[in-house]
């Protein structure tokens, strides 16, 4: 019997597991997937949004904010990389100038620090490569940009170093109330016990709380297209660039990332399938044609990696859906954008809503927030290196040339929490395949690696769990 199982592990699921594992708490976490950040986690725009969209007074507005305050210290405890690049939310015209003025009042309201909106001239001086046709933008000097997948690892992993359990490919497909508290069941059968639920299931949350008798709200999804650059592009500009939003979202942005590449869109159209993640030509191109709206220089497109999709889960009451439910339950659900940016705060509200509902947080003696970085090989100097490599010769064997990742990082990620079981889970873990080549050189290498640290057959390995073999048999 646990106390508390965790339905959903993404960023949300995962930083609240991480909150509530520094207590004397027994604590399951249940994912549907073969890996964790499976969902909205592991493509979004990857931004800590400063706090000055969201309708002020919201829990959206409040989460933002004080999430964003709590990011830094979260991504030093978790070794997660993060930089405070700043973000500009640039206008065109007069109409444009209105909104930028108006978002600068919303966030002052919301507590954003150091909101300025700048004129053309200052703003050409700090982004170059913006377009001459910019006149004016809001600068949020406290935005900054994080590794979302990676910041969802580390915070599961740390739960896990502190006792929380994963269970992967537990689809849930019933949820029966009992006197002290839920029976959860699985779609292969298995079944977990918790006095308290926390619903955190993304897309399909208003699914799971259905599960429990709670009709009360509705998830559909809104897509969104990206493309990403190559490491030469990631200079062009320094700052996450906006345009000025609309009411299905913030629109196409330019940013770069914290490993170095440059990131176009995400596009925003409501679907209704929960699983239809596909690029389409139409979104693509709408990405070129604002993005390019934006620079005043031609979009380096033969330098594209790759293109994806990513779904977001919108609520249908305009905020983020956090509340009990019941006397044991907790919905946490209609958590888009600024979704990633509140999780830490969401995991401290959530633990508030606990300690309301009754539940006994004792602080555990042994807690430790702190989990070592998982890039310190590659970003360390030639000395750094040279010592680890004498410590473990594996560290010297590189096998992705691409992103220049090493066999120990590789070993490092399948052996650590949350082990990495797959190729993709190896990718999000190392970087390892999101280079140039795409994996076309280091995947069958890693798929060696998985095999032999999980004494599979190589024909077993997949590429993100289910039926996704890579291989069939073998011919030679």
């Amino acid at each position: 019997m646990f106390d508390v199982a965790i339905i959903g592990c993404g960023v949300v699921g995962g930083m609240i597991a991480r909150r509530l594992a520094a207590y004397d708490l027994k604590i399951c976490m249940l994912e549907k997937e073969n890996d964790v950040a499976m969902g909205a986690t592991k493509a979004n725009s990857a931004i800590v949004h400063a706090g000055f969209d969201a309708v002020e007074g919201s829990l959206k507005a409040k989460l933002n904010v004080r999430g964003s305050q709590m990011m830094k210290q979260v991504a030093e405890e978790l070794g997660v990389k993060y930089r405070n690049n700043g973000s500009l939310v640039i206008g065109f015209n007069d109409e444009d100038r209105k909104t930028v003025e108006a978002l600068k009042v919303r966030g002052e309201k919301n507590g954003v620090e150091g909101l300025r909106v700048l004129e053309s001239k200052e703003l050409h001086e700090m982004e170059p490569n913006l377009s001459d046709t910019v006149i004016c933008a809001l600068y949020a000097p406290t935005g900054a940009i994080i590794c979302p997948y990676e910041l969802c690892i580390a915070a599961i992993g740390n739960a896990m170093d502190n006792g929380a359990e994963l269970h992967r490919n537990f689809e849930v497909c019933e949820i029966r109330e009992e006197e002290k508290g839920y029976l959860i069941r699985s779609a292969s059968g298995e079944e977990v016990q918790a006095t308290y639920v926390i619903n955190a299931a993304g897309l399909f949350a208003d699914r799971i709380a259905e599960m429990m008798g709670d009709t009360s709200f509705h998830i559909h999804p809104r897509s969104g297209e990206y493309i990403l650059l190559d490491k030469e592009c990631g200079s062009m500009i320094d700052h996450t660039i906006f345009r000025t939003p609309s009411k299905m979202g913030k629109g196409i942005l330019v940013t770069p990332t914290v490993d170095g590449n440059l990131l176009l869109g995400p596009t925003s159209t409501d679907l209704s399938d929960k699983e239809d993640n596909a690029t389409t030509s139409a979104g693509l191109k709408k990405i070129i044609g604002e993005a390019g709206e934006n620079l005043g220089c031609p979009l380096p497109l033969g330098k594209s990696i790759t293109s994806f999709c990513g779904l977001r889960s919108v609520g249908d009451t305009g905020d983020f859906i956090i509340r009990p439910y019941g006397k044991r339950a907790i919905q946490v659900a209609g958590v888009e954008s600024p979704g990633l940016s509140a999780s830490p705060a969401i995991a401290e509200y959530v633990e508030g809503l606990l300690w309301e509902m009754g539940v006994a947080l004792t602080k555990k003696a042994s807690y430790s927030p702190i989990r070592p970085p998982k890039h310190a090989f590659r970003e360390g100097t030639v000395e750094e290196k040279n010592r680890m490599i004498e410590k473990d010769p594996s560290y010297g064997r590189i096998i992705c040339r691409c992103e220049g990742v090493s066999e120990g990082e590789i070993l490092d990620a399948i052996r650590s929490n949350p082990r990495a079981t797959d190729i993709d889970g190896v990718k999000r873990r190392t970087r390892s395949g999101m280079g140039r080549c795409q994996g076309g050189f280091c995947g069958p290498y890693v798929m060696e690696l998985l095999a032999r640290e999980q004494g599979v057959p190589f024909e077993q390995i997949t590429k993100s769990g289910k039926n996704s073999v890579m291989v069939v048999e073998k011919t030679k």
